[in-house]
Parts: C-alpha cells; structure tokens; sequence
C-alpha cells in the first residue's frame, strides 16, 4: 500500500517541526525516521484488504474476520509527539487550524495501526453555530461564556434547521476532507463524532465541568412543573444542531459518527429516560434518516447501570463503559444490538501480559473474535505508557480466540 504524499514527511519529522501555526510549510526531510514511523511501516505491511472498512462492517453489526480496534482519546496527551502541540498551542487554534487539527488526527493511527482515524476535535465544536461561546482553557478545561437558563436565553439562539456549517466551521471540511483522503492511503476508516444533546445543554448551563450539575438538574425538575421549559427547549435545539451536524461530517468523509453522552454518569434512570434519551434518539434519527447506510455508535458514559435503556437508540451499536462485565452488557443489550468496548483504561498501566489477558477476555466476553468493536470503556488516560496502547492494538488484531 502506498502512503498519501501528505503523509509521509510527517513521518521523518519531530512533531515540533512539522507544522507551523502560521504557515503550512514543514520542515527539510533530512531528519531521523521516529518510532512513530517505524510503527507506521509496520502496520502498512501487514495491512489486509479488508482493514479499509473493517470498523464500519463491525459498526454496522456484521460479523468480520477479526475483532476490529480504536480507542476512545487515541489522539491524546499520552503521546510525546502530541504533547509538542498541546504545551505551545491553545486547543481552539490546534483543533481548528486545519494542519494541526489533521497531524494530532494521524499520529495515533500512524504509531499503532488503529482500524479508524478519528477527527481531533471537541464535543463543544459546534456549540457557537447556535451562537454559545466557548473555550477549553489549559489547566481549566472547557470554559462556557453563554448563560441558558431561561426560555428566552434558548430563544435567542439560532434557528438549528438554517445554520451552514460550511460558513460558521469551515476548518471541519477541511480537515475531514483530508482525513478522508490519508484514511483511504492508509486502508482504513475515518471516524467523526458529535456531543451528545444533554451533555453539551449541561456543559453550557454549567459553564464548565462539573461533579454534581446542580443548576442543570434543578433546570430539569422546573421543566417538569412547567415553570421553566427552558430545558427541553435548549436540549431540542441541540438535537436538530447535533443531527445536522453529523450529516455535516457524513458529507466531509466521516464514515462512522460516534455520540458521546459523556455526563450520562449525571443522570438517574429516570433523568435520562426522560431528557437525554428523547433528544439524543431526535439527533441520531435525522442522521439515520439521511444517511441510512453510515453507523451511527452511542457511548453513555456511566450509563452502564441503566444499558436496558438504550436497546432502542436507534443507533447501530452501543458503546459500553468500563463498568460493566462485558458478558452481562452482550445480555442485557441482547443479540440484536451490536456492542463496542469497555477495557478499562487503567489496564493500560498494567504489565503487557495483563494486557493482553484483558483483551483476549473482552472479546471472548463479546463473543469471540469478530463479533464486538474493541475499545476502552473511556478514554485513554493521560501518563499511559505509548508502549502499553501498542500491545492493546497488537493483540487486538492477533488473537483468533480459545480454540484456536
């Protein structure tokens, strides 16, 4: 397999190198070849025709030839190669300058061999098309400047049906449009995602990360009452703006769409039966109703305890997290419903023999090789040895199950 003419000076480069904020220009190719690079060779030659859709076939529910890997925050702080941007750049400038924005997308993929490209980007991207300003501040996190808590604050808002995302995120085009291109050279898939409506109506209620999202609950109970419907106005809007903007990066290349309910862990059953589910089944529906053909996942982070809940999503697959044995999440879900996940990514901080163990027992949890999409049941954390993520993808694709 050839590699894209993009790709390959990126691989002699330190990423400090690379690219400049303020020019697309990269550096003499007269540097030493990275490990990164090395890795990257590695995973070309043993390439199979098959790893070009392997991840959307499995996403889609069918049966492949072996269980297919990603991880969730594969493009992350623990890469050395990452943390060159990540110390000198602001995250807005790196997630949307074009040139930064597509290297962080293609390290991961070029070090270990994933079965997807995932876009590097945020769940709060898409939030100033309805007109919310944001930032994800170093040491702060995400930091929203828009106050909702009325009716008339979600009235405000742009109209979700007439936003052009072409025109109000242009960088998002760009950047997938090229994904797109590097996934097909590297003969794999290119994997975009969107927030989930409750979780992005709670990061901006609350301004910021939160341990107990009061303001946001105390919104909901109000909505019940009819003293304040401002809740599911708000998350109503989101889920047309999430939908659309799904379709968005269909468009641009995206072969999977992945929905990140990240604060389902917020949520009682009840909660979650009746605000975030609705909405986050309206996004994924006007997704599906598009664009039938493309996978859509939906990941409830610490939403393992209600899983009975999300049989009917309307999604593809549902993503699992760490804190359900995988063999009683394949129950509870049932046989229908195709399933990702859920090592837990501390694992990743264990010996190499403990990883592998960990996988091999997830997919024989799942079914056996071929039947689940591996992943963590979070992200990678920061401090994981690169070193342990390359073991995980490794085995992932080698084991061939009990009996073999």
């Amino acid at each position: 397999m050839k590699l894209s003419s993009a790709l390959i000076p990126a691989l002699f480069f330190s990423v400090a190198q690379a690219f400049s904020p303020s020019s697309n220009v990269r550096a003499s190719n007269s540097a030493i070849f990275s490990t990164a690079a090395e890795a990257s060779t590695e995973s070309v030659a043993t390439s199979s025709p098959g790893d070009r859709d392997i991840l959307v076939r499995a996403a889609r529910g069918e049966e492949v030839e072996r269980t297919p890997v990603w991880l969730m925050r594969q493009a992350g702080r623990y890469m050395a190669a990452f943390r060159e941007y990540s110390t000198k750049y602001p995250f807005r400038e790196r997630s949307e300058t074009p040139s930064m924005a597509t290297e962080l997308s293609l390290q991961c993929h070029r070090a270990y061999g994933m079965d997807g490209i995932i876009m590097f980007s945020d769940i709060l991207t898409p939030l100033p098309t309805l007109g919310i300003d944001f930032d994800v501040v170093r040491g702060k996190g995400p930091q929203i400047y828009t106050e909702v808590r009325t009716e008339e604050d979600v009235a405000k808002m742009a109209d979700p049906n007439t936003i052009d995302f072409d025109e109000k995120l242009p960088f998002i085009k760009e950047i997938l449009n090229t994904l797109s291109k590097e996934a097909e050279e590297a003969n794999t898939s290119l994997i975009g995602f969107v927030g989930a409506p409750f979780t992005l109506a709670a990061y901006t209620i609350e301004g910021k990360s939160s341990k107990d999202c009061l303001t946001t609950k105390k919104m909901m109970m109000a909505d019940e009452t009819g003293d304040n419907k401002a809740m599911s106005q708000f998350i109503d809007k989101l889920a047309v703006m999430i939908g659309n903007y799904g379709c968005h990066q269909i468009e641009c290349g995206a072969q999977v769409i992945q929905v990140f309910e990240s604060w389902a862990h917020q949520l009682s059953p009840k909660g979650f039966e009746q605000f975030a589910k609705p909405a986050a089944q309206k996004a994924i529906k006007i997704m599906k109703e598009k664009y039938p053909d493309v996978p859509v996942i939906y990941f409830a982070n610490g939403g393992s305890s209600f899983l009975e809940l999300q049989r009917d999503m309307g999604c593809d697959m549902i993503a699992v997290d760490w804190a359900v044995d995988m063999a009683e999440a394949r129950d509870i879900l049932g046989p229908d419903v195709a399933i990702s996940g859920n090592l837990d990514p501390t694992i990743l901080f264990g010996t190499k023999e403990q990883i592998e163990q960990a996988v091999r027992d997830c997919i024989d949890k799942a079914g056996g090789p071929g039947k689940h999409l591996l992943n963590l049941g979070h992200g990678v954390m920061q401090g994981t040895p690169e070193e342990a993520v390359g073991w995980l993808v490794d085995e992932c694709k080698r084991y061939k199950g009990k009996d073999a």
